[in-house]
C-alpha cells in the first residue's frame, strides 16, 4: 500500500482530515476584502442606489484598522483527502468571516475559539474547529502599506469633515455588519482608540502592528472540547518562553494520522503538546454525538425561550439567531438542532452566515441561519427582507421575537420544569431568559415594561455568574492565565469571562483542589468534561423521551405501499406515506394544534421517507434508535397503545444514559500513538516566541504506511465499522437512491447550503432561480393537498388518499398557505416596508385604486354588471366583486392588530369567497407597481410562473371553505334578508306586521322587526357563523293578514354567502295550517354559472341538500300529486336516522347542523310526518283540511279522558308514566304563546321526543289509541305492527347521542 493510498484509505477513520492556518498572505499584500465589496454592491442594489459607485474599491470612511482585508489559506495538510475533498474558499470564508482584523498593542488581543460546518450537497457534514490569535507584523511593506491607508483615510476626512464632528458612523443598517471590529471589541476600546489616533491612527515608528491568524481543524465528526483543547495547547507552545518538547509537525502529524476515530461506544485518549485529552462517541443504542454545551444554549437564552426556539424549529420557520460572537451562534444553533432526534433540519443550514452572503437572507424558504451583530448596533436598524415568519433569537440579550401565531408545544409547563429540574441537580439555576417578545405593530418599540423585564434578567445573569460562566471555564481561563502573565491580558481576560481579578488566586486554588480530589489522576478539565457531557445527555434524554411518548405508535400509521425501493422512488410525489387524519384523530386533544403543524413539516416526511426505505435497506442510524427505544417502552409499559392521554411523563433513564458516559470517561477504551521526532530535516521551522512556524510540507503531506490500523481497513470489522460510519456521517451519495431523494423531498433541499464561493450576481440569479422553481413546487403540492383533502369521498374513489379532512387540519393547511404566499411576496423584495410584504402590496395597490376612484367619482354606474333575473335571485341585489371593498372590512376589524394578521384574514376572506386567484391576479395586473417594488429576479416578475401559480390557486376555487366565518367568530356582520312571496299572491302583503330572526352555528340575531310593504332589510350583528334557520312570522293584524311566501333569502355581506330558506306555505290565521310563524331551514345557494363566470369551477350542492324543490306539507293543497309508497317512506326513515347517527360520530368542529337532520329536506320530521300521512284519512268534511296534529290532539284527548275515568288504572305503572308524559309534552305545546300552526307543532313534538329519548315509547300509545281507526284506512303503515315495532327500533338507536335543539325551535315551550 503506497503512502498516499494509506491516507485515502485510513480517513473514514481518521480522527482529523485537515489541518489549516489562515492569515495574511505577506505576497500579495494587503488587498481589500472584494467578498465585502461585492456585498457593498448588492447593498446598493438593494437600497436603489447605482450599485457601481458603491462598490469602486476601498472604504474610505472607515478607519484602516477597521476595514475588511482579504485572508488567505496559507497552509493545508494534508493537500487533499479524497473523502472529503478540501474547499478553500468555504473554509477561508468560514475560518475569517469577516476576514483579517489589525490591532496595534494598544488594543486587547485575546485567542478566540469559534467552531463551523460545511454542508454537502447530499447533506453530509463536516466541522471546522478555529483557534484565532494575533501575531506580530513582521513584513515592512504591510506595516508601510497600513501607515499609507492611515494617511489616505485622515486627509480624506480631514476634506470630508470640518474637524468638530466625529469620526463618521457607518450609515447603512447592513453596512455595520460587515466592518470587521472584532467580537472582542467593547465599544470603549473602539471608540478611544479612534479619538487618541484620529490624528496619526497608526504609526509605524512608534506602535507595533498585530494581524489575526487561525489555526483550525477539520473532522468528520464534531468533538468539540477535545479539538478545543488540542488547538489552545498548540497556540500554548507558539506563545510559551520555552520550546515545546517536541516540534509543531510531530503534534500535528499525530492529530492527522495517528489518532483514530474512537469507535461507536467507546472512548479515546491521544497526546496534546502538554497534556492528554479524552473523548467518548455514544453506543449504536445511544443519543448520536453532541459536544457543543447544551447547558451554555439553556443559559443564553433561558428554558422557557429554548423551548419556544426549539417549536419554532420543529415547525420548520425561519430562524435567525443573532449575537457578537461566532462560537454561541455555532453552540445555539447546534444545540437546537441536537435536541430535535429522531428528526434532522432538512433546509438550509447556516450557522455563521460570513457578510458577504447576507443576501440569504432574502430566501423564501425555511432556515437556520447564524448572523454576527457588531457591537453596538441596534437590533432596530437591521433590515430583514421578511419576518411575517421569522424567529429572531437575540442570544446575547437573551430575548427572542416569535412570529405571530404558532402552536405551544404539548404539555409545555411540565417539560419546562423537567428541564429545570435536570438543570438544578447540576447546579444551575433554571433562569428564564427575557420573556420572549412577538411581533409587535410596525414601527413601534416594545413596550418599557418589557425593556425593563429584559434590564433585570440580564443583570441578573451577570450577577450570579450564569452568563455562560460555567465552572468549566474555570479550567479554560486559568489554562490561559499560566501560558502568559501580564497583568493588561490578565485583566482583559478575566472582564470578559467576569471573573473577578481578587477571584484569581482562589479559583487557582480551587483547581488545585480539584485536581487533588479527581480520582484516578483525573485533572479539573475531564472532570469537567465529565459534568458537561453527563448534563447534555441527560438534557437530550428530556426532549427525546417527549418524542417516544408523542409518537409511540407512529408504524401503525405508516403507509407501505410500493413492493420495491425503486417503484417508490419513482412514485414518491404521488404517494401517500402516512395517515395523517387517523393519526390525529387518535392524539389528545391539547396536543392537536401542535401535531397538525408538525405532521406537514419537511422534516416529519424525511422521518417517514426513511422509516419506508428501512423495509429495504439498513435502518438510519436516528431512526434505529428511535424504534428501539418505542420497542422498549412498549415492553415496560402496561398501558395499550391506543389508549391516549394528554398526561405528561416524565424521562425514566436519566441516570443510566448518564451512567454509560462516566464509565467510558472513567475508563478509557483505547489510547493513540504519541507524538514522536518525525524524521525531517532538523533545524527548519526553529522556535520563535509567538510566531507559529512554517512547517515542513512533506512529513504532513503523507500518513505512515505501516500504521497499524490503516492495514485493519481490511478486515470484516472495518468494513462493517466504516459501513455503518459512512451511513451515519457521509449518506452515500453515488446512487440512484440519492439522486431521487433530493427531487422528492423537494423544497429548499438542495439548497442546503449556499455555495461559498463565487457570488458573482450571475451565481445569486442562479440561486434565486432555484427559489422560484422550489416556490412554484410548493405552490402545487400545497393546493393540490387542500384539494384533495377538501374533496373527500370523490377524491378517495378517484384514488387519491385518504378522506376525512378535520377542521384542525384544514386550519393548518390553510395556515401554510398564508405562510407560502408571504415568502412569495416577499422573495425579491426592493424595499422592504412593514412585517408583510403582500399587505404592504395590497395597501400600494389600494392608494393607487383609491386615487382613480376619486377621478371617477362621475361615473359610478358602469360597476353593477347586467343580471339576468334568474328566480333564485329576485330582488337580491349581486355583491360587486371588489379587493379594495375586501381590504376595506379587513381594516375596519379591530381585533386584527398587524400587518400579518391583515394579510392573513385577507387571504382567508378571499379563499373563502372563491376570488383568491382573481384578486391576486388584478393586484399583479398592475405592472408599474410591480416592477417598482420588486427586483427583476423575484417571483412575482417571472411571467410563466406566476400565470401557473395563479393557476394553482384557481384550482382552489373548486371547494368551498368557511376558513374565514370559522375563525373570528366574534367580528360584527353586516347581513342582507329578502323575502320572497309567491308573485301571483304577493300584494296578499299589507296590514299586518311582520318579523325575522336569523340563527347560525354561533348564535341568532334575535327578533327584528320587517318595515311593512318592504321585503328587504339589512343588519348588523356579531358573526353567527354557517347560517341554520330563520323565523319568520307575523302579528295577524290589519285585514288582508295571510302571506303566502315562496322562500327567504340570506347573506353574509362580506363573504357573499348566500343562504335560502325555503318556504311555500301561507302564515295566517285560518288557512293553511293557521300557522303564524314558521321555523324554515337553510341551505347554502351555488351561484349559477352567468352569475359568476369569474369565479371558476363550483362545487356541486352539499349531500344532505339535493336541488330542492319548494317544500311543502304533504296536506297542503299542491301537495297532493306525490304520494310515496310504504317501502319509500320506510327507506327515508331509515336514511335520516343514519344521517343523524353520522353526525355524532364526526369531529365535533365539522358537524354541521343537527337543526337539518332533524327538520330540513329528508329529515327525521319529514320522514315521520310521511310515515303518519300513510294512509291517513284526510277527508276535508265542509272544506276543512285535517293534520296529523289533529291525530295526536284526539289521541291525547282521549287518553286523558280514560285516564279520569279510571280506564288506565290496570294498564302497568311504566305505561301510565308515558301517558302522562304525551299528555303534558302535547298540552305544553299547545299552550306556547307561539303562533306555529299545526304542522310546526307536530315537528316540534318530534324533536323533542327525539331529545328526551320518548319517541319509541309514545308510538305504541298512538298505536292503541282507537282514534287511529276512525283517522285512518286498514292499509295505514301505522296500523301495522310490524311496521310500527321496527320504527320503534330504528328510532330506539337515537338514545345513545346527546341530541340538543337550536333555541330557534323550542323557544317559549314550557315543559
Amino acid at each position: 500500500m503506497s503512502g498516499s493510498s494509506a491516507v485515502s484509505g485510513a480517513a473514514p477513520c481518521r480522527f482529523a482530515h485537515y489541518f489549516v492556518i489562515c492569515g495574511i498572505d505577506t505576497e500579495t499584500g494587503l488587498e481589500p476584502d472584494e467578498l465585502a465589496a461585492l456585498y457593498q454592491w448588492l447593498e446598493a442594489d438593494r437600497q436603489g442606489r447605482d450599485p457601481d459607485t458603491a462598490a469602486t474599491g476601498e472604504n474610505f470612511e472607515q478607519s484602516p484598522l477597521k476595514r475588511t482585508f482579504k485572508s488567505k489559506v496559507l497552509a493545508r495538510y494534508p493537500e487533499n483527502v479524497e473523502w472529503n475533498p478540501f474547499d478553500q474558499d468555504a473554509v477561508n470564508m468560514l475560518c475569517m468571516p469577516k476576514g483579517l482584523s489589525f490591532r496595534t498593542q494598544a488594543d486587547r488581543r485575546e485567542p478566540q475559539f469559534h467552531s463551523f460546518i460545511i454542508t454537502k450537497e447530499d447533506g453530509s457534514r463536516t466541522y471546522g474547529f478555529v483557534h484565532t490569535f494575533y501575531e506580530e507584523v513582521t513584513s515592512p511593506q504591510i506595516c508601510s502599506a497600513m501607515q499609507t491607508l492611515y494617511q489616505m483615510h485622515n486627509a480624506e476626512h480631514a476634506s470630508a469633515n470640518p474637524p468638530s464632528s466625529s469620526s463618521s458612523s457607518s450609515s447603512s443598517s447592513m453596512d455595520s455588519l460587515t466592518s470587521s471590529l472584532d467580537e472582542a471589541d467593547p465599544p470603549t476600546s473602539s471608540s478611544s482608540s479612534s479619538s487618541s489616533r484620529g490624528a496619526g491612527g497608526y504609526d509605524s515608528s512608534r506602535d507595533t502592528l498585530y494581524v489575526s491568524k487561525a489555526l483550525c481543524l477539520i473532522t468528520p465528526m464534531p468533538f468539540m472540547h477535545a479539538c478545543r483543547r488540542f488547538l489552545s495547547q498548540l497556540h500554548r507552545a507558539v506563545t510559551a518562553t520555552t520550546a515545546p518538547p517536541l516540534p509543531l509537525e510531530s503534534y500535528v502529524h499525530n492529530i492527522l494520522y495517528e489518532v483514530p476515530l474512537p469507535a461507536l461506544g467507546r472512548s479515546l485518549k491521544f497526546h496534546g503538546v502538554y497534556e492528554p485529552i479524552v473523548c467518548q462517541r455514544p453506543g449504536p443504542g445511544e443519543l448520536p454525538l453532541a459536544d457543543f454545551p447544551l447547558a451554555e444554549v439553556f443559559n443564553l437564552l433561558g428554558v422557557e425561550n429554548l423551548v419556544q426556539v426549539f417549536t419554532c424549529t420543529l415547525l420548520e420557520m425561519q430562524i435567525l439567531l443573532y449575537s457578537q460572537d461566532y462560537q454561541r451562534l455555532m453552540t445555539v444553533a447546534e444545540g437546537i438542532t441536537t435536541l430535535l432526534f429522531p428528526f434532522q433540519w432538512q433546509h438550509v443550514y447556516v450557522p455563521i452566515l460570513p457578510a458577504s452572503l447576507l443576501h440569504f437572507l432574502d430566501a423564501p424558504v425555511p432556515y437556520l441561519m447564524g448572523l454576527q451583530s457588531k457591537e453596538g448596533t441596534d437590533r432596530s436598524k437591521l433590515e430583514l427582507p421578511q419576518e411575517a415568519n421569522l424567529c429572531f433569537v437575540d442570544i446575547d440579550n437573551h430575548y427572542i421575537e416569535l412570529p405571530e401565531d404558532f402552536p405551544q408545544f404539548p404539555n409545555k409547563t411540565e417539560f419546562i420544569q423537567e428541564l429545570s429540574e435536570v438543570l438544578l441537580s447540576f447546579g444551575i439555576s433554571a433562569n428564564a431568559g427575557a420573556p420572549p417578545r412577538t411581533r409587535t405593530s410596525p414601527g413601534s418599540t416594545p413596550s418599557t415594561p418589557g425593556r425593563e423585564r429584559k434590564v433585570v434578567a440580564l443583570r441578573q445573569l451577570e450577577d450570579d455568574g450564569r452568563n455562560g460562566n460555567l465552572a468549566g471555564e474555570e479550567l479554560a481561563v486559568l489554562e490561559l492565565l499560566q501560558g502568559n502573565a501580564t497583568l493588561e491580558r490578565l485583566q482583559a481576560l478575566t472582564k470578559r469571562t467576569g471573573v473577578t481579578v481578587a477571584r484569581v488566586d482562589a479559583l487557582r486554588a480551587g483547581v488545585k483542589g480539584q485536581v487533588t480530589e479527581g480520582q484516578g489522576g483525573q485533572t479539573a478539565a475531564e472532570d469537567e468534561e465529565l459534568r458537561n457531557a453527563k448534563l447534555n445527555v441527560q438534557l437530550r434524554e428530556v426532549f427525546a423521551s417527549r418524542f417516544t411518548t408523542m409518537f409511540a405508535d407512529y408504524e401503525a400509521f405508516v403507509i407501505q405501499s410500493a413492493p420495491d425501493l425503486e417503484s417508490w422512488l419513482t412514485n414518491r410525489e404521488q404517494m401517500h406515506n402516512f395517515d395523517k387524519a387517523s393519526f390525529l384523530s387518535d392524539q389528545p386533544e391539547p396536543y392537536l394544534p401542535f401535531l397538525s403543524h408538525f405532521i406537514e413539516t419537511q422534516m416529519f416526511a424525511t422521518f417517514i421517507d426513511n422509516k419506508i426505505m428501512s423495509q429495504w435497506e439498513e435502518k438510519e442510524p436516528q431512526l434505529r434508535v428511535f424504534d428501539a427505544r418505542i420497542e422498549k417502552a412498549r415492553l415496560y409499559n402496561v398501558r395499550a397503545p391506543n389508549l391516549r392521554s394528554s398526561s405528561y411523563q416524565r424521562c425514566s433513564i436519566l441516570k443510566e444514559s448518564a451512567q454509560s458516559i462516566e464509565q467510558r470517561l472513567m475508563k478509557i477504551d483505547h489510547t493513540a500513538i504519541h507524538p514522536h521526532l518525525l524524521d525531517m530535516k532538523i533545524g527548519q521551522g526553529k522556535y520563535e516566541q509567538g510566531f507559529f512556524p512554517k512547517l515542513q510540507a512533506d512529513v504532513l503531506n503523507t500518513g505512515p504506511t505501516n500504521n497499524k490500523w490503516s492495514h485493519r481497513t481490511a478486515t470484516a470489522q472495518r468494513r462493517k465499522d466504516r459501513h455503518r460510519q459512512q451511513t451515519e456521517h457521509l449518506t452515500l451519495d453515488n446512487d440512484l437512491k440519492e439522486k431521487y431523494m433530493q427531487e422528492a423531498r423537494s423544497l429548499g433541499k438542495n439548497l442546503r447550503q449556499p455555495k461559498l464561493s463565487d457570488l458573482s450576481p450571475a451565481v445569486i440569479a442562479q440561486t434565486n432561480w432555484k427559489f422560484v422553481e422550489g416556490l412554484l413546487k410548493e405552490c402545487r403540492m400545497k393546493t393540490k393537498r387542500m384539494l384533495v383533502e377538501k374533496m373527500g369521498r370523490e377524491a378517495v374513489e378517484l384514488g387519491h388518499g385518504e378522506a376525512n379532512i378535520t377542521g384542525l387540519e384544514e386550519n393548518t393547511l390553510i395556515a401554510s398557505l398564508c405562510d407560502l404566499l408571504e415568502r412569495i411576496w416577499s422573495h425579491g423584495l426592493q424595499v422592504k416596508q412593514g412585517k408583510s410584504a403582500l399587505w404592504s402590496h395590497l395597501l400600494h395597490c389600494q392608494a393607487r385604486e383609491e386615487k382613480l376612484e376619486q377621478q371617477q367619482a362621475e361615473s359610478p354606474v358602469s360597476h353593477v354588471p347586467e343580471r339576468r333575473k334568474s328566480d333564485s335571485y329576485i330582488a337580491m341585489p349581486s355583491l360587486r366583486v371588489s379587493l379594495i371593498q375586501d381590504m376595506r372590512r379587513i381594516q375596519s376589524m379591530s381585533e386584527i392588530k398587524t400587518d400579518v394578521g391583515r394579510a392573513r384574514a385577507w387571504i382567508r376572506l378571499s379563499l373563502e369567497k372563491k376570488l383568491l386567484s382573481q384578486h391576486l391576479k388584478q393586484l399583479l395586473s398592475r405592472q408599474a407597481l410591480t416592477k417598482k417594488l420588486y427586483k427583476r429576479y423575484a417571483f412575482l416578475r417571472c411571467e410563466e410562473e406566476k400565470e401557473q401559480f395563479l393557476f394553482h390557486l384557481l384550482s382552489l376555487n373548486a371547494v368551498d371553505y368557511f376558513c374565514f366565518t370559522s375563525v373570528f367568530t366574534t367580528i360584527m356582520i353586516p347581513y342582507r334578508v329578502v323575502i320572497i312571496p309567491i308573485k301571483k299572491l304577493s300584494n296578499a302583503m299589507t296590514t299586518s306586521n311582520p318579523w325575522v330572526c336569523v340563527s347560525g352555528e354561533l348564535g341568532d340575531s334575535g327578533i327584528m322587526q320587517i318595515p311593512k310593504n318592504v321585503l328587504e332589510m339589512t343588519f348588523d350583528c356579531q358573526n353567527l357563523g354557517k347560517l341554520t334557520t330563520v323565523q319568520l312570522g307575523h302579528d295577524n293584524a290589519g285585514l288582508l293578514a295571510k302571506w303566502l311566501v315562496d322562500c327567504v333569502m340570506v347573506r353574509n355581506e362580506i363573504t357573499g354567502h348566500t343562504y335560502r330558506f325555503p318556504c311555500g306555505r301561507w302564515l295566517g290565521k285560518g288557512v293553511d295550517d293557521g300557522s303564524l310563524e314558521r321555523v324554515l331551514i337553510g341551505e347554502l345557494v351555488v351561484p349559477s354559472g352567468e352569475e359568476d363566470s369569474g369565479k371558476g369551477c363550483r362545487t356541486p350542492p352539499p349531500q344532505h341538500s339535493p336541488s330542492q324543490t319548494r317544500r311543502i306539507s304533504i296536506t297542503s293543497l299542491s301537495g297532493r300529486g306525490y304520494k310515496p309508497n310504504s317501502a319509500q317512506i320506510q327507506e327515508a326513515i331509515g336514511e335520516a336516522v343514519n344521517n343523524i347517527i353520522k353526525h355524532f360520530h364526526k369531529p365535533e368542529k365539522e358537524r354541521g347542523s343537527l337543526t337539518v337532520l332533524l327538520c330540513g329536506e329528508n329529515s327525521l320530521v319529514s320522514a315521520l310526518e310521511q310515515f303518519f300521512h300513510h294512509g291517513f284519512k284526510s277527508a276535508r268534511l265542509f272544506q276543512k283540511t285535517v293534520f296529523v296534529w289533529d291525530f295526536v290532539e284526539k289521541a291525547v284527548a282521549y287518553m286523558e279522558s280514560a285516564d279520569q275515568m279510571g280506564d288506565l288504572q290496570e294498564t302497568a305503572e311504566p305505561l301510565g308514566m308515558t301517558c302522562q308524559s304525551l299528555c303534558h309534552y302535547v298540552n305544553a305545546i299547545n299552550s306556547t304563546p307561539r303562533n306555529i300552526g299545526k304542522d310546526g307543532k307536530f315537528q316540534l313534538l318530534v324533536c323533542l321526543g327525539a331529545r328526551d329519548r320518548l319517541l319509541p315509547q309514545w308510538l305504541p300509545l298512538l298505536v292503541e289509541c282507537p282514534v287511529i281507526l276512525r283517522m285512518y284506512e286498514d292499509t295505514a303503515l301505522l296500523r301495522d305492527r310490524t311496521t310500527v315495532n321496527a320504527l320503534i327500533g330504528v328510532l330506539e338507536t337515537l338514545h345513545d347521542f346527546p341530541i340538543t335543539l337550536e333555541a330557534s325551535l323550542v323557544k317559549g315551550i314550557d315543559l
